[in-house]
């Protein structure tokens, strides 16, 4: 079974201090233990590892691509993709929800992921199982 994963989740991986820290730990390794196929975007992707480099440095951003994007299978995003997340954007018309986060929705719902790992509460407005 598939999982999709989101920045959120990404970030509190490898941010100590990050409020969701311990949970994200605990999720993922349940998620590797299960052999569940952990499933993600190129958006997704360069969105963590901007984030990553911004907030906690250039060493937190290469952890994220060494010890984990090589686990995940990521979704190259192709112009059909991005301009249906982009019109879900627009139509919401709402400032804290982001092209990534509907881009990822599409994706979802392309490849029947009905889960995701993540902290973002848009995912369960959107009628996505969450984890933790």
């Amino acid at each position: 079974m598939s999982i999709f994963i989101d920045t959120s989740a990404f970030l509190a991986l490898i941010d100590a201090s990050d409020r969701h820290h311990a949970w994200a730990k605990k999720t993922w390794k349940a998620i590797l233990l299960d052999e569940e196929q952990p499933v993600s975007t190129n958006y997704v992707l360069l969105e963590t590892f901007a984030v990553a480099q911004s907030r906690l440095g250039l060493a937190a951003a290469r952890t994220m691509q060494e010890s984990f994007f090589p686990l995940i299978t990521i979704q190259w995003i192709e112009q059909s993709l991005h301009e249906a997340g982009l019109a879900a954007v627009l139509m919401a018309s709402r400032k804290k929800l982001s092209l990534v986060d509907c881009v990822s929705f599409e994706t979802m719902r392309r490849l029947g992921i009905n889960r995701a790992f993540t902290f973002d509460r848009h995912f369960k407005g959107q009628g996505y199982v969450c984890l933790p």
